[in-house]
C-alpha cells in the first residue's frame, strides 16, 4: 500500500508541475502576443511619423528652391543696377568735367552683390568702425 501511496503521490505531483508548467507557458504566450502587438503599434506609429517627415522634408525642400530661385533672380537684378549705376557716374563724371559741377552717385555696397558676407560686417568694415 506504501508503494501505490507513493505512486499516487509521486503521479499528483507531476500533474500539479504539468499544470504549472501548462500554466507558465500559456503566460509566456499571452505575454510575447502582448509585446508582439506594441511592437506592430510602435512600427506603425514610427512608419507614419516617418511619412510626416517625409513630407515636412520635401515642402521644405520645395520652399528651398523656390527661395534660392528668387534670390539668383535679385543677385541678378542687383548686378545689373549696380552697372546701370556705373554708367551713370560715368556720363555724370563727364557732364562734371564739361560743365563744372559735382554730380556722384554713391556705388551700391558690396555686401548686396556679396551675399554670402554678413550685411552689417562689410558695412562695419566699410566705414572703419
Amino acid at each position: 500500500m506504501m508503494t501505490d501511496l507513493a505512486i499516487t503521490v509521486s503521479d499528483e505531483r507531476k500533474r500539479k508541475r504539468m499544470v504549472s508548467n501548462r500554466e507558465s507557458a500559456r503566460r509566456s504566450r499571452m505575454k510575447k502576443q502582448q509585446h508582439l502587438e506594441e511592437l506592430v503599434g510602435e512600427v506603425a506609429r514610427l512608419e507614419s511619423e516617418n511619412a510626416q517627415s517625409e513630407m515636412h522634408a520635401n515642402l521644405l525642400t520645395e520652399r528651398y528652391s523656390k527661395v534660392e530661385a528668387e534670390n539668383a533672380v535679385l543677385r541678378a537684378e542687383a548686378a545689373q543696377l549696380a552697372e546701370r549705376l556705373k554708367s551713370a557716374n560715368k556720363y555724370l563724371s563727364l557732364f562734371e568735367v564739361v560743365r563744372g559741377v559735382k554730380m556722384d552717385i554713391e556705388e551700391i555696397p558690396d555686401p548686396f552683390l556679396s551675399p554670402w558676407l554678413p550685411v552689417c560686417t562689410a558695412l562695419l568694415n566699410q566705414c572703419n568702425c
